[in-house]
């Protein structure tokens, strides 16, 4: 119903709720804008808290028997070798069968071509030629956009100096003394709002954590299921592209379909179309194994996600900050997400309770 000044009700509920979210939007616009200033420092928070992630669970488990120092630097000392193992395993079929990948690889584009102008479709030259270009232009603003991004992520000398000492200190004290840090930071939060910044801050942090973790693994299973997809099929180079999968999965739904792609390259030039045909349905299985059973079993709740909102979130993180931002476009989106629910008295497991009612019993 209208009331005396004739504006109805329902448009003076919308007209609140639209201003909060302008309001909210412009918040967070200054705020990107603030960390597009000092991105280096960001980033390198940022990974921090990757590697934290990661060493946190190894450091639990050695400091029931080490005193906490001694058992940060076995944790740091464990997942840094494992880093190196894994991009030495990648770095090795890349430089051991990559001038092979890309002779394959070329040579599946070629019998591709073929087929457009002799197969059902009929093109003609012009129109290949055409297509070849689009395809080449698209594959260099790509590379020169991942390239750009590595170099604007290093910057000068000084800033990737700044940069690292950042990052060293980070790690440092977010597993020496995470509490204290939080603890700290909480402390500048007005009391009335502090028990809601706080559950938001543990619940994002679960969701980046718990995602940080679940997608190495993620990832190495579906390399490991594309290679032996690939040795069953008997198409050549299959540990140089278990290696591109295994780089592409770190990009949820898309990522490793895209990589598993030049596989089916590669099968259609050494091994014809039938076989090419049959990666393509691995790529299929892989893929439907890896959000159905994987994610959810390895990450359960941390990023609870529908596929579309993860597109959605990549596609928005790409435009904004090129491959950086795609690679932590989930992460984030899991964890606002998480939040939202929160705050929103949907999450069962964390009731929103508003800073005026009483504490709960103990």
């Amino acid at each position: 119903m209208p009331t005396n000044d004739g504006v109805p009700d329902t448009l003076k509920t919308m007209a609140g709720i639209i201003w909060r979210v302008l309001v909210v939007l412009a918040g967070l616009a200054v705020l990107v804008t603030i960390m597009g200033r000092i991105f280096p420092v960001v980033f390198a928070l940022f990974f921090a808290m990757l590697v934290t992630a990661w060493t946190m669970p190894v450091m639990n488990l050695l400091k029931k028997f080490l005193p906490k120092p001694i058992a940060m630097v076995l944790a740091l000392l464990a997942i840094g070798a494992a880093i190196i193992a894994i991009m030495a395993v990648v770095i090795s079929s890349s430089i051991h069968e990559g001038p092979k990948l890309v002779l394959a690889i070329q040579s599946g584009f070629t019998d591709i071509e073929g087929w457009l102008k002799t197969g059902p479709l009929q093109y003609t030259d012009t129109q290949v030629a055409n297509l070849l270009d689009q395809a080449k232009s698209a594959g260099t603003t790509v590379a020169k956009g991942v390239l750009g991004d590595a170099l604007s992520a290093l910057g000068s000398v000084g800033t990737l100096i700044i940069a690292a000492s950042v990052f060293i200190f980070g790690v440092l004290f977010f597993l020496l003394t995470p509490g204290k840090v939080w603890d700290w930071i909480i402390s500048w939060i007005p009391k009335t709002a502090q028990r809601q910044i706080d559950t938001s801050g543990r619940i994002a942090w679960d969701s980046i954590s718990g995602y940080t973790r679940g997608i190495v693994i993620v990832a190495f299973c579906d390399a490991l299921l594309v290679f032996i997809g690939l040795l069953i099929l008997q198409v050549p180079l299959a540990p140089a592209l278990a290696a591109v999968v295994f780089i592409g999965a770190f990009i949820p739904v898309i990522g490793a379909p895209i990589a598993t792609f030049f596989a089916a390259i590669v099968a259609l030039a050494e091994r014809g179309p039938i076989i090419a045909l049959l990666v393509v349905v691995l790529t299929v299985i892989v893929g439907s194994f890896d959000g159905d059973v994987l994610q959810p079993l390895v990450m359960g709740k941390a990023v609870n996600l529908h596929p579309l909102a993860i597109v959605i979130a990549i596609a928005a993180g790409s435009i904004a900050l090129g491959i950086v931002g795609a690679l932590i476009a989930v992460p984030i989106a899991g964890a606002i997400y998480g939040v939202a629910k929160y705050l929103t008295n949907r999450d069962p497991e964390h009731p929103y309770l508003p800073a005026s009612s009483p504490p709960a019993p103990s």
